[in-house]
C-alpha cells in the first residue's frame, strides 16, 4: 500500500473519531476528494517542476503516531528563544503539551485547534475563517482533510500583544518513520499587533515528513511579524504551506530562515483585499550536503494602492539545490501597485544547484514592479582583501556570506531572534563570526 492509499483509508478511521455533526465535517469531505483526485504532486506539474517528493514518499509514515509523552522542558530547552519572555504553544507528535506550554488569556484567545473546531462558542469564526485563505490544492486539501490539532490564535481589536508568541512542534521519533499534519489559524482583529515565531523539530533521526498548514488574516490596520526557523535535521521533510489574507492598511511580513532538513518546500501566498497594504517576504537559505530547499511564493495585489516587497537571499554548498518561483499577480484594477522582488543566489560548490523562475502577472497600466534574480560566486577581490588583512580564508568566506544575507536579517525586529539566527549561521558556516548584533 502506498502513502496515497494509507492515507485514504486512514481518513475513514479519522473520521469516524471526530464530530460529525460539526461545520467542518463536510470541509474535510470535501477535501479528501480534492486530494484523492490530484494525489501528491509531481515533476510533470509547472510548480513542483524542480521539486520532486519521490524519496520522501517511500517511507511507511505512521499517520497517527502514539505519544508517548516523556518529554522535558531540558530535553528541548535549547530549541526555544528563551533570551526573551514569550507565550508558548508546544506539540509533541501532533498533541498539545500542556506541562510544556505557556498560555494565557490576557485579553485574547489562544487556545488548540481541535478546540476551536469542536466548541460551539468558535463556530461563527470558524466558519467565517477556517480554510476561507488555504487554496484547494492537493497538499493543503490533505491537511484540511486531517486536520485536528495546531495553534489557535484570534487577537482581538486594539491589542498590542505583549510578548512573542513561539509555536513549537516536536517529533520524538518514537516511531520509525512519522508523518505530521498540524492547522494553524491565526486571525489579528482591526488595530492589533503581534509576532509570532514558529519551528518544526525533530528529536532523532527517524524520518518525519510534516505537512503544514498555516491560514493568517490581517484585518484593518492590523500589523503581522511572522517568523519561520527551519533548521531540522537530516531526515526531516517540511512541506509548510502559508496563506495571508490582508484587509486595508494591514501589514504582513513573513521571514523564513532555512539551513536544515532534508528537502523543504515553503508554499507562502499573500491576497491583498484592501487599498495601502504593505506585504513582506523575506528569507534566507544556507544549506549544503544534499539537501533541498524550495521557496514559492505568491503576492496577488488585488486593489490600487498597495506594496510588497520580496527578498531571498540563498547559499548553496556540497550537493545542495535551491529553488525559487515567485510570482507576483496585479489585477486590472490594483493601480498604483509598488511591487519589488529579488533573489539573489551564491553558489560555493561546482555540484550545488539553484533552479530561480521570479514571474510577472501584470494587467494594470499605472505601476512600478521589478524582479530579478542574480546566481554567482563569492567576490575574489573581497576575499583577497580580507586575506591579506590577516583573515583566514574560512572566516573571511564566512563574513562575505553573513555580509551577503544580512540585509534580510537587519529586517528582524526582535533583537534575540536576530541574534539567535545569527548564532545557527555561524554554526552552519562553521566558524565564530565574533560580534553582537
Amino acid at each position: 500500500m502506498d502513502l496515497k492509499e494509507k492515507l485514504l483509508s486512514s481518513f475513514l478511521v479519522f473520521e469516524n473519531q471526530v464530530d460529525i455533526d460539526t461545520y467542518v465535517h463536510d470541509v474535510r469531505n470535501d477535501a479528501i476528494k480534492i486530494f484523492e483526485e490530484k494525489g501528491f504532486p509531481t515533476k510533470k506539474e509547472e510548480a513542483w517542476k524542480y521539486t520532486s517528493l519521490n524519496k520522501i514518499l517511500k517511507e511507511d509514515y505512521s499517520v497517527f503516531p502514539q505519544q508517548e509523552n516523556a518529554i522535558e522542558y531540558k530535553d528541548i530547552k535549547k530549541y526555544f528563544i528563551h533570551d526573551i519572555d514569550t507565550y508558548k504553544i508546544v506539540f509533541i507528535d501532533g498533541k498539545y503539551s500542556s506541562h510544556l506550554s505557556q498560555t494565557t488569556h490576557d485579553g485574547m484567545d489562544v487556545c488548540l485547534m481541535s478546540s476551536a473546531l469542536t466548541k460551539p462558542k468558535y463556530r461563527i469564526l470558524i466558519e467565517n475563517y477556517f480554510n476561507k485563505a488555504a487554496t484547494k490544492d492537493s497538499l493543503s486539501s490533505l491537511n484540511t482533510a486531517f486536520s485536528s490539532e495546531g495553534a489557535y490564535i484570534h487577537i482581538p481589536k486594539n491589542k498590542m500583544v505583549e510578548k512573542p508568541i513561539q509555536i513549537l512542534h516536536f517529533s520524538t521519533g518514537n516511531e520509525s518513520a512519522t508523518m505530521l499534519q498540524p492547522r494553524n489559524l491565526i486571525v489579528v482583529d482591526e488595530n492589533s499587533h503581534v509576532q509570532i515565531i514558529e519551528r518544526h523539530q525533530s528529536l532523532n533521526d527517524n524520518p518525519v515528513l510534516t505537512n503544514s498548514v498555516t491560514e493568517i488574516f490581517t484585518n484593518k490596520r492590523a500589523i503581522v511579524d511572522y517568523y519561520k526557523i527551519q533548521n531540522d535535521n537530516s531526515n526531516a521533510s517540511l512541506i509548510d504551506n502559508t496563506f495571508i489574507k490582508q484587509k486595508k492598511e494591514s501589514v504582513a511580513s513573513v521571514h523564513t530562515f532555512a539551513f536544515g532538513g532534508k528537502l523543504t518546500r515553503n508554499n507562502l501566498n499573500f491576497f491583498q483585499e484592501g487599498e495601502r497594504i504593505d506585504s513582506i517576504l523575506k528569507g534566507v537559505t544556507i544549506i549544503g550536503e544534499k539537501q533541498h530547499v524550495d521557496h514559492n511564493t505568491l503576492v496577488h495585489h488585488i486593489e490600487p494602492n498597495c506594496e510588497s516587497h520580496q527578498d531571498y537571499k540563498g547559499i548553496f554548498g556540497e550537493n545542495s539545490t535551491g529553488v525559487f518561483n515567485g510570482k507576483i499577480i496585479v489585477e486590472k484594477e490594483a493601480q498604483k501597485t509598488n511591487a519589488f522582488q529579488a533573489n539573489n543566489n551564491i553558489l560555493i560548490s561546482d555540484k550545488a544547484t539553484i533552479n530561480t523562475k521570479p514571474q510577472l502577472e501584470i494587467f494594470a497600466d499605472d505601476v512600478k514592479c521589478s524582479h530579478g534574480c542574480t546566481i554567482g560566486q563569492l567576490d575574489e577581490s573581497a576575499m583577497f582583501y580580507m586575506r591579506s588583512r590577516g583573515i583566514p580564508e574560512k572566516e573571511a568566506k564566512a563574513l562575505l556570506m553573513y555580509a551577503f544575507s544580512n540585509n534580510v536579517l537587519s529586517s528582524v525586529k526582535i533583537p534575540e531572534m536576530k541574534q539567535r539566527i545569527t548564532k545557527i549561521i555561524a554554526n552552519t558556516l562553521g566558524v565564530n563570526i565574533g560580534f553582537d548584533l
